[in-house]
């Protein structure tokens, strides 16, 4: 969030789309380390402290890095604001006018859209390694050991394609951005291939290896649209509301934004555990397949309704301002 809403603030509207689709590339490369780090370990569960370990000096250094060059452009309170205890909610609150009602429509998009990315980027290996390959994490030697191996090997190989895919995904999306195409347009159909790659993944695939690994780099084209497209639309919505004449708050509406990500993921998981309380991992992943293949479908229809590049209505101020120059006019006429 912190790191959308500096490039938000830094760049021309114009630039706002391209920009926020420029985070998929960064997300692809940091996407293939992570699966490249699984991949150190035969079984990853064993190491997780020095894979986490690993993980937070990365993080480490690319915070700092952050931190050394960016220049954020401070808020600056304004004397409107209450200082009193709903204050702080009051201020958030107002971040929000302006805003279209696709913004909300969009907000339910996100977050279905992110229940059914979530089956592959927290329940993809189990997947992989106990379905796909009929593995047993729990085995020491034997034929469920041997293919719980091969599962999550195939696993992080498929998350290595699909992080490479994702660059020119990203980089497509970023040209048809500087087309005349709405957003929505384009966000509507990759939306829909998630569905249909659930659909896949519940119904067909089964035990067969390679349709599984080209299903998981195909899941990777609703996960890149909805991890940049949106943020785009609420930048350029954001800055429209500001010249509209309303108090603006990019980052926040970005947290929002990100918070259907969180929502989703709970979906996501409190129903793969309620399907876990009476049905094996096997068919509670396919279930929660097809959960995601309707949520997804859902989702893609609507993103349809978006309307992308419609500017927000007039605000009172602005209504205000015409009202008297028109008045101001007609008297000089007379």
């Amino acid at each position: 969030t912190p790191f959308r809403a500096l490039v938000s603030d830094l760049v021309a509207p114009k630039q706002q789309l391209p920009m926020q689709i420029f985070f998929a590339v960064v997300c692809a490369v940091g996407g293939f380390i992570a699966f490249s780090i699984m991949k150190i370990y035969d079984k990853s569960q064993d190491h997780m402290l020095e894979l986490m370990g690993l993980v937070l000096l990365i993080n480490v250094v690319c915070v700092g890095a952050a931190l050394s060059v960016a220049t954020e452009k401070q808020y600056v309170r304004t004397g409107d604001v209450s200082s009193s205890a709903c204050g702080p909610l009051a201020g958030m609150l107002a971040g929000f006018k302006g805003m279209p009602k696709a913004f909300y429509l969009l907000l339910f998009i996100s977050s279905m859209v992110w229940m059914g990315n979530t089956v592959w980027g927290t329940y993809g290996q189990i997947w992989f390694s106990q379905s796909v390959y009929p593995g047993d994490p729990d085995a020491e030697e034997g034929p469920s050991a041997r293919s719980y191996v091969e599962g999550a090997d195939a696993f992080g190989s498929a998350g290595q394609i699909g992080s490479i895919v994702q660059l020119p995904l990203a980089l497509a999306f970023m040209g048809l951005s500087l087309t005349k195409i709405p957003s929505h347009i384009i966000l509507a159909p990759c939306i829909l291939v998630g569905g249909v790659v659930c659909f896949l993944c519940a119904f067909v695939v089964g035990h067969q290896h390679t349709l599984a690994m080209i299903c998981f780099v195909l899941s990777n084209v609703p996960l890149t649209a909805i991890g940049s497209i949106p943020y785009g639309i609420v930048a350029v919505w954001s800055k429209a509301a500001v010249q509209a004449g309303n108090v603006g708050s990019v980052a926040m509406q970005m947290a929002v934004l990100n918070c259907c990500i969180t929502v989703g993921q709970e979906l996501c998981h409190m129903i793969l555990g309620g399907l876990e309380s009476y049905e094996s991992v096997d068919v509670a992943l396919k279930n929660l397949f097809i959960i995601s293949a309707v949520a997804n479908g859902t989702a893609g229809i609507c993103a349809f309704f978006l309307k992308c590049g419609q500017a927000p209505g007039k605000s009172t101020k602005e209504k205000s301002i015409e009202s008297d120059e028109s008045e101001e006019v007609s008297t000089s006429i007379e």
